[in-house]
């Protein structure tokens, strides 16, 4: 990858690795699922909608690209944020994370399912299986306490976080970073501003829960939303998908740190598997294989350069 793509890949493993314990900190607060993904939903979007607006277009780009929008706003947001805080209610904030290191694996089988994918190659396989290891490593010790329903949440999360990438990359390749997520993020919060109003607290939550909220809302959505776009256009949806075995390391630490969940030899040694299957996993192939028969012209798609074609995340 180039140095922008490192600097991106390294931004979103940290700033998506510590929404599991921000959340987790809003749910034991007894804050409603419905409020969290609302607060976290309105302030990502109000934050980037000056910036939508200025660069123009935005009521023409959602009218051209609303059924592909409407599709990326339901698997990425609307449905995964709401299954993943309400695990939380369950599952401790790194347990979370751990699980959602199954991006990746279930990404990679999404796109061969569409048909055409790029080519993984012996080095990539093997920083897959070496990443998916040390997650197994990670996860085995937490599974413990976790109902069978919090788990299936997660795992709705996970095949949303790994299908939404194809669609932004295959059917929204053209469309400005900020007039996707802005649209997005505001259909979000309106789904789940009724409830949200219903489930309000009484009295105003704790200094820390607000600061939860504030930085789910600016750091884990509005930066992180225009970090990852950003991220797939340079180096392309099934890589930028395995930031997800950096992000459980991440959240393990900041359970560790801040709510004294167990930090262990183990847990310790899987980092170092982690990363290592994250490097290989993301390093450059040859020519994208295709299951259809080659076009006369092939188009390079400028949104994931080292493609034949785009792809989301």
């Amino acid at each position: 990858m180039t140095a922008r793509g490192w600097f991106l890949f390294s931004l979103m493993g940290v700033v998506w690795g510590i929404p599991y314990l921000l959340i987790k900190v809003a749910v034991d607060a007894d804050l409603s699922t419905s409020m969290v993904v609302f607060t976290r939903c309105a302030l990502g979007a109000l934050l980037l909608l000056p910036f939508a607006i200025r660069q123009g277009g935005l009521v023409r780009t959602v009218r051209a690209h609303w059924a592909p929008m409407l599709a990326f706003a339901c698997i990425e947001i609307i449905g995964p944020w709401f299954t993943l805080t309400d695990a939380e209610r369950h599952l401790s904030s790194s347990t979370a994370g751990l699980l959602i290191a199954g991006v990746p694996i279930v990404g990679v089988q999404a796109a061969r399912l569409l048909g055409d994918t790029e080519a993984l190659g012996v080095r990539r396989i093997v920083g897959l299986a070496l990443g998916l290891g040390g997650v197994a490593v990670l996860t085995l010790p937490h599974l413990t306490g976790g109902d069978a329903r919090s788990l299936a949440e997660v795992f709705v999360t996970v095949v949303g976080y790994a299908t939404a990438p194809l669609i932004a990359a295959r059917r929204l390749k053209n469309v400005p970073t900020l007039q996707l997520i802005v649209p997005c993020l505001l259909l979000a919060a309106l789904v789940y501003a009724p409830s949200a109003a219903a489930t309000w607290p009484s009295e105003t939550p704790a200094p820390s829960v607000l600061g939860a909220l504030a930085a789910l809302g600016v750091v884990c959505t509005a930066v992180a939303f225009v970090a990852f776009l950003e991220l797939i256009k340079e180096i392309g949806p099934t890589r930028s998908t395995v930031i997800t075995y950096v992000n459980p390391a991440v959240a393990v630490a900041a359970g560790a740190l801040f709510l004294d969940e167990p930090l262990t030899a183990g847990i310790l040694a899987a980092f170092a598997l982690i990363l290592a299957g994250s490097v290989l996993a993301t390093a450059a192939t040859g020519p994208r294989k295709k299951l259809h028969a080659p076009s006369p012209a092939p188009a390079t798609s400028d949104l994931c350069p080292d493609q034949g074609e785009a792809r989301t995340g």
